[in-house]
Protein backbone atom coordinates (compact mmCIF):
# COMPACT_ATOMS: atom_id res chain seq x y z
CA UNK A 1 0.00 0.00 0.00
CA UNK A 2 1.18 3.61 -0.66
CA UNK A 3 0.63 4.65 2.37
CA UNK A 4 3.18 2.91 4.49
CA UNK A 5 5.87 4.30 2.35
CA UNK A 6 4.68 7.98 4.24
CA UNK A 7 5.08 9.45 7.28
CA UNK A 8 1.61 9.22 8.44
CA UNK A 9 1.40 5.23 8.03
CA UNK A 10 0.94 5.07 12.07
CA UNK A 11 -2.58 7.23 11.26
CA UNK A 12 -3.52 5.15 8.52
CA UNK A 13 -2.69 1.22 9.75
CA UNK A 14 -4.24 -0.26 11.45
CA UNK A 15 -7.78 -3.06 11.02
CA UNK A 16 -7.86 -4.77 7.79
CA UNK A 17 -10.79 -3.75 5.49
CA UNK A 18 -12.01 -7.16 4.74
CA UNK A 19 -13.03 -6.84 8.52
CA UNK A 20 -15.05 -3.74 8.17
CA UNK A 21 -16.35 -3.82 4.67
CA UNK A 22 -19.62 -5.74 6.10
CA UNK A 23 -20.42 -4.16 9.30
CA UNK A 24 -20.86 -0.79 7.55
CA UNK A 25 -24.65 0.42 7.68
CA UNK A 26 -26.39 -0.12 4.60
CA UNK A 27 -28.48 2.68 4.70
CA UNK A 28 -28.23 4.07 0.85
CA UNK A 29 -28.99 8.08 0.72
CA UNK A 30 -26.97 10.30 -1.97
CA UNK A 31 -23.62 11.69 -0.39
CA UNK A 32 -22.54 15.14 -0.57
CA UNK A 33 -19.04 14.77 0.79
CA UNK A 34 -18.23 15.73 5.00
CA UNK A 35 -17.65 19.32 4.87
CA UNK A 36 -14.85 19.95 7.22
CA UNK A 37 -14.37 23.01 10.10
CA UNK A 38 -11.62 25.20 9.78
CA UNK A 39 -9.31 22.67 11.93
CA UNK A 40 -10.11 20.09 9.78
CA UNK A 41 -9.72 21.59 6.62
CA UNK A 42 -6.14 22.46 7.67
CA UNK A 43 -5.32 18.63 9.34
CA UNK A 44 -6.16 17.36 5.97
CA UNK A 45 -3.57 19.96 4.16
CA UNK A 46 -1.39 18.71 6.45
CA UNK A 47 -1.80 14.84 5.56
CA UNK A 48 -1.76 15.54 1.74
CA UNK A 49 1.39 17.64 2.03
CA UNK A 50 2.94 14.93 4.44
CA UNK A 51 1.72 12.52 1.85
CA UNK A 52 3.92 14.40 -1.02
CA UNK A 53 6.79 14.71 0.44
CA UNK A 54 7.20 10.98 1.86
CA UNK A 55 6.43 10.52 -1.60
CA UNK A 56 9.39 12.31 -3.23
CA UNK A 57 12.09 10.47 -5.00
CA UNK A 58 9.40 7.64 -6.09
CA UNK A 59 7.87 8.31 -9.44
CA UNK A 60 5.36 6.59 -8.96
CA UNK A 61 4.31 7.39 -5.23
CA UNK A 62 4.86 10.95 -6.58
CA UNK A 63 1.83 10.64 -9.16
CA UNK A 64 -0.26 9.26 -6.94
CA UNK A 65 0.45 12.10 -4.09
CA UNK A 66 0.26 14.86 -6.79
CA UNK A 67 -3.11 12.78 -7.85
CA UNK A 68 -4.16 13.03 -4.21
CA UNK A 69 -3.45 16.36 -3.99
CA UNK A 70 -5.35 17.41 -7.04
CA UNK A 71 -8.74 15.26 -6.10
CA UNK A 72 -9.09 16.82 -2.38
CA UNK A 73 -8.43 20.46 -3.72
CA UNK A 74 -11.27 20.14 -6.20
CA UNK A 75 -13.23 19.68 -3.79
CA UNK A 76 -12.37 22.52 -1.67
CA UNK A 77 -10.72 20.13 1.12
CA UNK A 78 -14.45 18.22 1.61
CA UNK A 79 -14.02 14.53 2.22
CA UNK A 80 -15.04 12.28 -0.39
CA UNK A 81 -16.54 8.98 1.05
CA UNK A 82 -18.19 10.37 4.35
CA UNK A 83 -21.63 11.59 4.61
CA UNK A 84 -23.25 12.47 8.32
CA UNK A 85 -19.97 11.00 9.43
CA UNK A 86 -20.73 7.53 8.34
CA UNK A 87 -19.27 5.45 4.81
CA UNK A 88 -21.33 6.13 1.87
CA UNK A 89 -22.55 3.50 0.07
CA UNK A 90 -20.33 3.84 -2.42
CA UNK A 91 -17.44 3.98 0.10
CA UNK A 92 -18.71 0.22 0.89
CA UNK A 93 -18.61 -1.27 -2.19
CA UNK A 94 -14.96 -0.06 -3.08
CA UNK A 95 -13.72 -1.64 0.15
CA UNK A 96 -15.74 -4.60 -1.25
CA UNK A 97 -13.75 -4.36 -4.43
CA UNK A 98 -10.10 -3.72 -2.65
CA UNK A 99 -11.02 -6.75 -0.55
CA UNK A 100 -11.72 -8.96 -3.11
CA UNK A 101 -8.61 -7.50 -5.69
CA UNK A 102 -7.94 -10.92 -6.39
CA UNK A 103 -10.69 -11.54 -8.62
CA UNK A 104 -8.75 -9.40 -10.52
CA UNK A 105 -5.27 -10.94 -10.42
CA UNK A 106 -4.42 -8.46 -8.24
CA UNK A 107 -3.63 -8.57 -4.35
CA UNK A 108 -5.89 -7.15 -1.66
CA UNK A 109 -3.32 -6.17 0.60
CA UNK A 110 -2.03 -3.76 -1.58
CA UNK A 111 -5.30 -2.08 -1.05
CA UNK A 112 -7.09 -2.97 1.86
CA UNK A 113 -4.55 -3.81 4.76
CA UNK A 114 -3.79 0.23 5.73
CA UNK A 115 -7.32 1.63 7.27
CA UNK A 116 -6.88 2.17 11.15
CA UNK A 117 -9.00 1.18 13.80
CA UNK A 118 -11.99 3.23 12.80
CA UNK A 119 -14.35 1.80 15.67
CA UNK A 120 -16.73 4.07 14.27
CA UNK A 121 -17.30 1.82 11.29
CA UNK A 122 -17.97 -1.58 13.83
CA UNK A 123 -21.76 -2.77 14.60
CA UNK A 124 -22.73 -2.54 18.02
CA UNK A 125 -19.67 -0.26 19.32
CA UNK A 126 -20.74 3.07 20.51
CA UNK A 127 -18.93 6.50 19.99
CA UNK A 128 -18.76 9.36 17.96
CA UNK A 129 -16.16 9.18 15.38
CA UNK A 130 -13.81 12.27 15.62
CA UNK A 131 -13.14 14.39 12.54
CA UNK A 132 -9.59 13.35 12.93
CA UNK A 133 -10.67 9.85 12.49
CA UNK A 134 -12.99 10.70 9.05
CA UNK A 135 -10.30 12.36 7.76
CA UNK A 136 -7.54 9.47 8.50
CA UNK A 137 -10.68 6.95 6.79
CA UNK A 138 -11.07 8.87 3.63
CA UNK A 139 -7.38 9.20 2.78
CA UNK A 140 -6.50 5.88 3.19
CA UNK A 141 -9.54 4.51 1.09
CA UNK A 142 -8.74 7.18 -1.46
CA UNK A 143 -5.07 6.01 -1.35
CA UNK A 144 -5.98 2.61 -2.01
CA UNK A 145 -8.93 3.39 -4.96
CA UNK A 146 -6.27 5.32 -7.02
CA UNK A 147 -3.74 2.79 -6.74
CA UNK A 148 -6.35 0.11 -7.44
CA UNK A 149 -7.63 1.88 -10.49
CA UNK A 150 -4.08 2.57 -11.89
CA UNK A 151 -2.94 -1.15 -11.39
CA UNK A 152 -6.34 -1.92 -13.11
CA UNK A 153 -5.43 0.03 -15.98
CA UNK A 154 -2.05 0.41 -16.67
CA UNK A 155 -0.62 -2.37 -15.03
CA UNK A 156 1.34 -2.72 -11.63
CA UNK A 157 4.57 -3.02 -13.01
CA UNK A 158 6.44 -0.73 -15.77
CA UNK A 159 6.50 -2.36 -19.07
CA UNK A 160 9.16 0.16 -20.62
CA UNK A 161 11.47 -0.47 -17.37
CA UNK A 162 14.99 -2.08 -18.57
CA UNK A 163 13.92 -5.52 -16.52
CA UNK A 164 10.99 -5.87 -19.35
CA UNK A 165 12.45 -3.26 -22.11
CA UNK A 166 9.13 -3.74 -23.72
CA UNK A 167 8.64 -1.02 -26.58
CA UNK A 168 4.86 0.13 -26.00
CA UNK A 169 2.65 3.47 -25.89
CA UNK A 170 1.91 5.06 -22.60
CA UNK A 171 -1.55 5.43 -21.80
CA UNK A 172 -3.04 7.59 -19.47
CA UNK A 173 -6.04 7.74 -16.98
CA UNK A 174 -7.02 10.99 -15.24
CA UNK A 175 -7.43 9.83 -11.89
CA UNK A 176 -8.16 12.58 -10.45
CA UNK A 177 -10.92 13.51 -12.83
CA UNK A 178 -12.70 10.40 -12.81
CA UNK A 179 -12.87 9.66 -9.56
CA UNK A 180 -14.53 12.71 -8.50
CA UNK A 181 -16.85 12.65 -11.63
CA UNK A 182 -17.42 9.24 -12.29
CA UNK A 183 -16.99 7.44 -8.79
CA UNK A 184 -17.97 9.46 -5.83
CA UNK A 185 -21.77 9.37 -6.71
CA UNK A 186 -22.10 6.38 -9.04
CA UNK A 187 -25.02 4.12 -8.89
CA UNK A 188 -22.85 1.27 -9.44
CA UNK A 189 -19.35 1.55 -8.65
CA UNK A 190 -18.31 -1.52 -9.73
CA UNK A 191 -19.44 -1.56 -13.09
CA UNK A 192 -17.61 1.73 -13.33
CA UNK A 193 -14.66 0.73 -11.83
CA UNK A 194 -14.52 -2.37 -14.23
CA UNK A 195 -14.64 0.25 -16.90
CA UNK A 196 -11.17 1.13 -16.58
CA UNK A 197 -9.87 -2.58 -16.91
CA UNK A 198 -8.86 -3.89 -20.67
CA UNK A 199 -11.95 -4.31 -22.79
CA UNK A 200 -10.23 -7.28 -25.40
CA UNK A 201 -12.01 -10.14 -25.34
CA UNK A 202 -8.60 -11.97 -24.66
CA UNK A 203 -8.30 -10.14 -21.07
CA UNK A 204 -12.23 -11.53 -20.21
CA UNK A 205 -11.43 -14.26 -21.26
CA UNK A 206 -7.98 -14.67 -19.13
CA UNK A 207 -10.32 -13.40 -16.32
CA UNK A 208 -12.73 -16.13 -16.52
CA UNK A 209 -9.95 -18.89 -16.95
CA UNK A 210 -8.12 -17.40 -13.45
CA UNK A 211 -11.24 -18.06 -11.62
CA UNK A 212 -11.57 -21.57 -13.31
CA UNK A 213 -7.91 -22.31 -12.14
CA UNK A 214 -8.21 -20.75 -8.75
CA UNK A 215 -11.64 -23.52 -8.40
CA UNK A 216 -9.22 -26.32 -9.49
CA UNK A 217 -6.72 -25.07 -7.46
CA UNK A 218 -8.81 -25.83 -4.39
CA UNK A 219 -10.47 -29.05 -5.13
CA UNK A 220 -6.89 -30.35 -6.40
CA UNK A 221 -5.10 -32.47 -3.96
CA UNK A 222 -1.78 -32.14 -4.97
CA UNK A 223 -0.69 -35.66 -5.61
CA UNK A 224 2.52 -35.98 -7.61
CA UNK A 225 2.51 -38.64 -10.30
CA UNK A 226 5.41 -41.06 -10.53
CA UNK A 227 7.80 -40.75 -13.11
CA UNK A 228 7.95 -42.95 -16.27
CA UNK A 229 11.33 -44.21 -16.90
CA UNK A 230 10.49 -44.31 -20.68
CA UNK A 231 7.73 -43.05 -23.29
CA UNK A 232 4.28 -45.38 -22.07
CA UNK A 233 1.52 -46.25 -24.99
CA UNK A 234 -1.75 -47.37 -24.69
CA UNK A 235 -2.27 -50.94 -22.76
CA UNK A 236 1.22 -50.59 -20.65
CA UNK A 237 0.88 -50.34 -16.85
CA UNK A 238 1.56 -47.56 -15.02
CA UNK A 239 1.41 -46.85 -10.83
CA UNK A 240 -0.19 -43.39 -11.20
CA UNK A 241 -3.14 -44.04 -12.97
CA UNK A 242 -5.45 -42.86 -10.30
CA UNK A 243 -4.03 -39.32 -10.15
CA UNK A 244 -3.42 -39.05 -13.63
CA UNK A 245 -7.21 -39.66 -14.51
CA UNK A 246 -8.37 -37.51 -11.72
CA UNK A 247 -5.76 -34.67 -12.52
CA UNK A 248 -7.30 -34.97 -16.50
CA UNK A 249 -11.13 -34.77 -15.51
CA UNK A 250 -10.62 -32.07 -13.00
CA UNK A 251 -8.62 -29.47 -16.17
CA UNK A 252 -11.29 -30.33 -18.55
CA UNK A 253 -8.93 -33.35 -20.48
CA UNK A 254 -10.94 -36.03 -19.65
CA UNK A 255 -14.62 -36.44 -20.09
CA UNK A 256 -16.15 -37.91 -16.65
CA UNK A 257 -17.67 -40.52 -19.71
CA UNK A 258 -14.14 -41.87 -21.06
CA UNK A 259 -12.92 -42.01 -17.71
CA UNK A 260 -12.86 -45.84 -17.37
CA UNK A 261 -11.29 -47.61 -14.27
CA UNK A 262 -8.74 -49.72 -15.86
CA UNK A 263 -5.15 -51.45 -14.49
CA UNK A 264 -3.79 -50.05 -18.07
CA UNK A 265 -2.88 -46.92 -19.60
CA UNK A 266 -5.89 -46.98 -22.31
CA UNK A 267 -7.32 -45.13 -25.26
CA UNK A 268 -9.15 -42.78 -23.25
CA UNK A 269 -6.37 -41.31 -20.85
CA UNK A 270 -4.08 -41.69 -24.44
CA UNK A 271 -6.54 -39.29 -25.78
CA UNK A 272 -6.80 -36.73 -23.09
CA UNK A 273 -3.06 -36.50 -22.37
CA UNK A 274 -3.05 -35.71 -25.87
CA UNK A 275 -5.21 -33.13 -25.26
CA UNK A 276 -3.60 -31.59 -22.37
CA UNK A 277 -0.22 -31.73 -24.44
CA UNK A 278 -2.03 -29.34 -26.53
CA UNK A 279 -2.64 -27.35 -24.45
CA UNK A 280 1.04 -27.04 -22.57
CA UNK A 281 2.88 -26.66 -25.76
CA UNK A 282 4.13 -30.09 -26.17
CA UNK A 283 4.46 -32.68 -29.38
CA UNK A 284 0.74 -34.31 -28.96
CA UNK A 285 1.69 -37.71 -29.39
CA UNK A 286 -0.98 -39.23 -26.84
CA UNK A 287 2.11 -41.07 -25.22
CA UNK A 288 3.38 -40.50 -21.63
CA UNK A 289 6.70 -39.21 -21.59
CA UNK A 290 9.11 -37.76 -19.37
CA UNK A 291 8.44 -33.97 -20.44
CA UNK A 292 4.60 -34.81 -20.56
CA UNK A 293 4.62 -35.87 -16.55
CA UNK A 294 6.76 -32.98 -15.84
CA UNK A 295 4.04 -30.37 -17.29
CA UNK A 296 1.24 -32.82 -15.00
CA UNK A 297 3.22 -32.26 -12.05
CA UNK A 298 3.53 -28.36 -12.23
CA UNK A 299 1.56 -26.94 -9.55
CA UNK A 300 -2.10 -25.33 -10.49
CA UNK A 301 -0.92 -22.43 -8.69
CA UNK A 302 1.88 -21.98 -10.80
CA UNK A 303 -0.73 -21.91 -13.33
CA UNK A 304 -2.81 -19.39 -11.33
CA UNK A 305 0.45 -16.86 -11.29
CA UNK A 306 1.16 -17.70 -15.37
CA UNK A 307 -2.59 -16.43 -15.98
CA UNK A 308 -2.11 -13.37 -13.47
CA UNK A 309 1.30 -12.40 -15.20
CA UNK A 310 -0.99 -12.22 -18.92
CA UNK A 311 -3.24 -10.24 -17.19
CA UNK A 312 -0.90 -8.18 -16.24
CA UNK A 313 0.01 -7.88 -19.73
CA UNK A 314 -3.08 -6.88 -20.58
CA UNK A 315 -2.72 -4.16 -19.08
CA UNK A 316 0.13 -2.87 -20.92
CA UNK A 317 -1.31 -2.63 -23.92
CA UNK A 318 -2.83 0.42 -25.50
CA UNK A 319 -6.61 0.22 -25.58
CA UNK A 320 -7.47 1.71 -28.92
CA UNK A 321 -5.92 1.54 -31.93
CA UNK A 322 -6.27 2.78 -35.63
CA UNK A 323 -6.84 -0.70 -37.32
CA UNK A 324 -7.46 -4.16 -35.68
CA UNK A 325 -3.49 -5.36 -34.55
CA UNK A 326 -1.53 -8.17 -36.18
CA UNK A 327 -0.28 -10.21 -32.39
CA UNK A 328 2.87 -12.10 -31.93
CA UNK A 329 2.69 -14.43 -29.03
CA UNK A 330 6.61 -15.21 -28.24
CA UNK A 331 6.22 -18.21 -25.71
CA UNK A 332 3.22 -19.68 -28.12
CA UNK A 333 5.42 -19.44 -30.97
CA UNK A 334 1.88 -18.37 -33.03
CA UNK A 335 0.07 -15.16 -34.84
CA UNK A 336 -3.02 -13.94 -34.95
CA UNK A 337 -5.45 -11.56 -37.11
CA UNK A 338 -7.27 -9.57 -35.00
CA UNK A 339 -10.20 -8.11 -36.76
CA UNK A 340 -12.34 -4.84 -35.54
CA UNK A 341 -14.44 -7.01 -32.74
CA UNK A 342 -11.24 -8.27 -31.50
CA UNK A 343 -12.04 -11.43 -32.39
CA UNK A 344 -9.04 -13.62 -34.00
CA UNK A 345 -9.56 -14.08 -37.80
CA UNK A 346 -6.69 -16.43 -38.83
CA UNK A 347 -3.21 -17.69 -36.58
CA UNK A 348 -0.04 -19.44 -37.88
CA UNK A 349 2.91 -20.49 -36.87
CA UNK A 350 5.90 -18.61 -36.22
CA UNK A 351 9.85 -18.83 -35.74
CA UNK A 352 11.14 -16.60 -33.09
CA UNK A 353 14.47 -15.84 -31.82
CA UNK A 354 16.46 -17.95 -30.41
CA UNK A 355 16.25 -17.81 -25.84
CA UNK A 356 19.94 -16.79 -25.29
CA UNK A 357 21.54 -14.05 -27.29
CA UNK A 358 18.97 -13.65 -30.04
CA UNK A 359 15.93 -13.04 -28.43
CA UNK A 360 13.29 -11.31 -30.65
CA UNK A 361 12.04 -7.90 -28.99
CA UNK A 362 9.11 -6.81 -27.58
CA UNK A 363 7.60 -3.91 -29.15
CA UNK A 364 4.66 -2.07 -30.86
CA UNK A 365 5.06 -1.08 -34.28
CA UNK A 366 3.01 -0.79 -37.48
CA UNK A 367 3.55 -2.48 -40.98
CA UNK A 368 3.59 -0.31 -43.27
CA UNK A 369 4.72 -1.92 -46.67
CA UNK A 370 5.63 -5.38 -48.24
CA UNK A 371 8.38 -6.34 -49.88
CA UNK A 372 8.46 -9.42 -52.35
CA UNK A 373 11.02 -11.16 -53.52
CA UNK A 374 13.11 -9.36 -51.08
CA UNK A 375 17.23 -9.48 -51.24
CA UNK A 376 18.76 -10.08 -47.36
CA UNK A 377 21.58 -8.11 -46.42
CA UNK A 378 23.62 -9.94 -43.90
CA UNK A 379 23.86 -8.31 -40.35
CA UNK A 380 27.56 -7.80 -39.54
CA UNK A 381 27.51 -10.18 -36.74
CA UNK A 382 25.96 -13.13 -38.78
CA UNK A 383 28.30 -11.84 -41.35
CA UNK A 384 31.18 -12.40 -38.91
CA UNK A 385 30.35 -15.08 -37.11
CA UNK A 386 28.63 -17.50 -39.09
CA UNK A 387 29.38 -16.92 -42.44
CA UNK A 388 33.10 -15.78 -43.04
CA UNK A 389 33.89 -18.95 -41.52
CA UNK A 390 31.32 -21.40 -43.87
CA UNK A 391 33.60 -19.21 -46.87
CA UNK A 392 36.67 -19.99 -45.43
CA UNK A 393 35.87 -23.91 -45.22
CA UNK A 394 34.24 -23.97 -48.59
CA UNK A 395 35.29 -21.06 -51.21
CA UNK A 396 32.28 -21.79 -53.57
CA UNK A 397 29.76 -21.28 -50.49
CA UNK A 398 28.88 -17.55 -51.88
CA UNK A 399 27.92 -18.72 -54.73
CA UNK A 400 26.00 -22.03 -53.73
CA UNK A 401 24.22 -20.17 -51.54
CA UNK A 402 23.31 -16.86 -53.96
CA UNK A 403 25.49 -14.56 -51.64
CA UNK A 404 27.07 -11.53 -53.53
CA UNK A 405 30.27 -9.88 -51.56
CA UNK A 406 28.81 -5.67 -51.77
CA UNK A 407 30.45 -1.90 -50.45
CA UNK A 408 29.10 0.37 -48.61
CA UNK A 409 26.98 1.39 -51.44
CA UNK A 410 25.49 -1.81 -52.36
CA UNK A 411 28.32 -2.29 -55.05
CA UNK A 412 28.72 -5.69 -56.09
CA UNK A 413 32.33 -6.79 -56.04
CA UNK A 414 33.37 -9.06 -58.62
CA UNK A 415 35.75 -12.11 -57.25
CA UNK A 416 36.03 -15.51 -58.13
CA UNK A 417 36.71 -16.98 -55.12
CA UNK A 418 36.81 -13.97 -51.77
CA UNK A 419 40.98 -12.85 -51.35
CA UNK A 420 42.19 -13.06 -47.50
CA UNK A 421 41.84 -8.97 -47.84
CA UNK A 422 38.28 -9.59 -48.96
CA UNK A 423 37.63 -11.71 -45.71
CA UNK A 424 39.16 -9.55 -43.64
CA UNK A 425 37.55 -6.18 -44.61
CA UNK A 426 33.83 -8.57 -44.46
CA UNK A 427 35.60 -9.39 -40.64
CA UNK A 428 35.48 -5.56 -39.96
CA UNK A 429 32.24 -4.68 -41.79
CA UNK A 430 34.14 -2.71 -44.85
CA UNK A 431 32.43 -5.26 -46.87
CA UNK A 432 29.32 -7.00 -46.64
CA UNK A 433 27.19 -9.77 -47.56
CA UNK A 434 23.96 -9.85 -49.22
CA UNK A 435 22.07 -12.93 -50.53
CA UNK A 436 20.10 -12.58 -53.80
CA UNK A 437 16.46 -12.72 -53.90
CA UNK A 438 14.67 -16.06 -54.85
CA UNK A 439 13.25 -19.28 -53.25
CA UNK A 440 16.25 -19.99 -51.16
CA UNK A 441 17.04 -16.47 -49.92
CA UNK A 442 16.89 -16.82 -46.10
CA UNK A 443 13.97 -14.35 -46.00
CA UNK A 444 11.79 -16.43 -47.97
CA UNK A 445 9.96 -14.65 -50.88
CA UNK A 446 8.12 -12.09 -49.08
CA UNK A 447 9.12 -9.41 -46.14
CA UNK A 448 6.73 -7.56 -44.32
CA UNK A 449 8.90 -4.09 -43.87
CA UNK A 450 7.83 -2.75 -39.85
CA UNK A 451 10.12 0.25 -38.49
CA UNK A 452 12.04 -0.33 -35.11
CA UNK A 453 15.37 0.21 -33.47
CA UNK A 454 16.13 -3.47 -33.77
CA UNK A 455 15.66 -4.07 -37.25
CA UNK A 456 12.74 -6.74 -36.45
CA UNK A 457 11.18 -7.82 -39.47
CA UNK A 458 8.47 -10.80 -39.95
CA UNK A 459 9.14 -12.76 -43.63
CA UNK A 460 8.46 -15.85 -44.94
CA UNK A 461 11.68 -18.53 -45.30
CA UNK A 462 12.77 -21.75 -47.01
CA UNK A 463 12.77 -23.63 -43.86
CA UNK A 464 9.32 -25.27 -43.45
CA UNK A 465 10.14 -27.86 -40.94
CA UNK A 466 11.13 -25.63 -38.24
CA UNK A 467 7.27 -24.89 -38.01
CA UNK A 468 6.41 -28.59 -37.32
CA UNK A 469 8.59 -28.37 -34.08
CA UNK A 470 6.60 -27.03 -30.92
CA UNK A 471 9.18 -25.00 -29.42
CA UNK A 472 10.45 -22.79 -32.62
CA UNK A 473 12.95 -20.41 -30.79
CA UNK A 474 15.69 -21.07 -33.71
CA UNK A 475 15.92 -17.12 -35.89
CA UNK A 476 18.35 -14.42 -35.12
CA UNK A 477 15.27 -12.78 -33.79
CA UNK A 478 13.32 -11.57 -36.66
CA UNK A 479 9.69 -13.24 -36.66
CA UNK A 480 9.27 -16.00 -39.37
CA UNK A 481 5.98 -16.58 -41.26
CA UNK A 482 4.15 -19.76 -41.73
CA UNK A 483 1.62 -18.74 -44.36
CA UNK A 484 3.12 -15.49 -45.88
CA UNK A 485 0.56 -15.63 -48.54
CA UNK A 486 -2.65 -15.39 -46.07
CA UNK A 487 -0.54 -12.57 -44.43
CA UNK A 488 -0.19 -10.69 -47.37
CA UNK A 489 -3.42 -10.84 -48.70
CA UNK A 490 -4.91 -9.88 -44.74
CA UNK A 491 -2.34 -6.91 -44.97
CA UNK A 492 -3.35 -5.98 -48.87
CA UNK A 493 -6.85 -6.27 -48.66
CA UNK A 494 -7.98 -2.50 -48.86
CA UNK A 495 -5.05 -2.06 -51.76
CA UNK A 496 -7.05 -2.62 -54.82
CA UNK A 497 -6.20 -5.65 -56.94
CA UNK A 498 -3.93 -7.69 -54.74
CA UNK A 499 -5.29 -11.21 -54.79
CA UNK A 500 -3.54 -14.13 -53.51
CA UNK A 501 -3.20 -14.90 -57.27
CA UNK A 502 -1.54 -11.45 -57.40
CA UNK A 503 0.16 -11.92 -54.83
CA UNK A 504 1.67 -15.58 -55.54
CA UNK A 505 2.89 -13.95 -58.87
CA UNK A 506 4.65 -11.49 -57.29
CA UNK A 507 6.67 -13.67 -54.97
CA UNK A 508 7.49 -15.75 -57.71
CA UNK A 509 8.19 -13.11 -60.54
CA UNK A 510 11.78 -11.81 -61.78
CA UNK A 511 11.88 -8.19 -59.87
CA UNK A 512 11.81 -7.28 -56.29
CA UNK A 513 8.87 -4.99 -55.48
CA UNK A 514 8.02 -3.15 -51.98
CA UNK A 515 3.88 -2.23 -52.04
CA UNK A 516 2.87 0.46 -49.58
CA UNK A 517 0.28 -0.83 -47.32
CA UNK A 518 -3.29 1.73 -47.81
CA UNK A 519 -3.23 1.95 -44.23
CA UNK A 520 -0.57 0.83 -41.49
CA UNK A 521 -1.74 -2.74 -39.81
CA UNK A 522 -0.64 -2.03 -36.05
CA UNK A 523 1.80 -5.01 -35.22
CA UNK A 524 2.09 -5.98 -31.03
CA UNK A 525 5.29 -8.57 -30.58
CA UNK A 526 4.24 -9.55 -27.00
CA UNK A 527 4.90 -12.33 -24.27
CA UNK A 528 2.07 -14.31 -22.62
CA UNK A 529 2.51 -17.63 -21.11
CA UNK A 530 -1.01 -18.41 -20.81
CA UNK A 531 -3.35 -18.16 -23.80
CA UNK A 532 -7.13 -18.61 -23.60
CA UNK A 533 -8.65 -19.46 -27.20
CA UNK A 534 -12.07 -18.06 -28.12
CA UNK A 535 -13.34 -21.49 -27.30
CA UNK A 536 -12.47 -21.38 -23.91
CA UNK A 537 -9.38 -23.72 -23.86
CA UNK A 538 -6.64 -22.60 -21.73
CA UNK A 539 -2.78 -23.22 -23.46
CA UNK A 540 0.13 -22.77 -21.42
CA UNK A 541 3.92 -21.89 -22.38
CA UNK A 542 7.06 -22.06 -21.26
CA UNK A 543 8.96 -19.38 -20.35
CA UNK A 544 11.49 -19.02 -22.97
CA UNK A 545 12.43 -15.83 -22.40
CA UNK A 546 12.93 -15.82 -18.07
CA UNK A 547 10.33 -12.46 -18.34
CA UNK A 548 7.20 -14.63 -16.35
CA UNK A 549 10.08 -15.18 -13.63
CA UNK A 550 11.22 -11.46 -14.08
CA UNK A 551 7.91 -10.11 -13.68
CA UNK A 552 7.24 -12.00 -10.69
CA UNK A 553 10.64 -10.69 -8.75
CA UNK A 554 9.75 -7.34 -9.62
CA UNK A 555 6.12 -7.61 -8.31
CA UNK A 556 7.18 -9.44 -5.54
CA UNK A 557 9.63 -7.00 -4.67
CA UNK A 558 6.94 -4.09 -5.13
CA UNK A 559 4.61 -5.75 -2.73
CA UNK A 560 7.14 -6.20 0.02
CA UNK A 561 8.15 -2.76 -0.41
CA UNK A 562 4.57 -1.72 0.06
CA UNK A 563 4.16 -4.16 3.15
CA UNK A 564 7.41 -2.62 5.06
CA UNK A 565 7.86 0.70 3.79
CA UNK A 566 10.80 2.19 2.42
Amino acid sequence: MIASSFVLLAWLRGTAVRSLAASFHTEEREPHGQHLSDHGATELRTVLNVTKLAAFGDKRLTSFADDLQELYNSTDHSLLWIENRRPTAQAREILERLQHAEEKGLDSEDYDGHFGDFRFARPGIPGHPSESDLIRFDVALTLGTIRYLSDLHLGRANPNSSVFAMEIGEKTQNLPSFIKQELVNAKDPRAIMESVEPQFLGYRRTLNALHSYRDFQKEDDGAILPEVPHTLGPGMPYAGLGRLRRLLQLLGDLPAAKAVMSTEYDAGLAEAVERFQERHGLEPSGLLDPPTVRELNTPISQRVAQLELTLERWRWLRSTFTRPPVVVNIPEFRLHVIDEHHHIVSSMNVVVGRAYHHATPLFESEIKSVLFRPPWNVPLEIQRDELVPQIEKNSAYLTENSYDIVDSRGNRIEESAPTEETLTRLRNGQLFLRQRPGEENSLGLVKFELPNPYDVYLHGTPAQVLFSKSRRDFSHGCVRVEDPVALAAWLLRDNQGWSEERIEAAMHGSETLRVLLASPVPVWIVYGSAIVLEDGRVRFFKDVYGQDAALEQELARKHAVASVGE
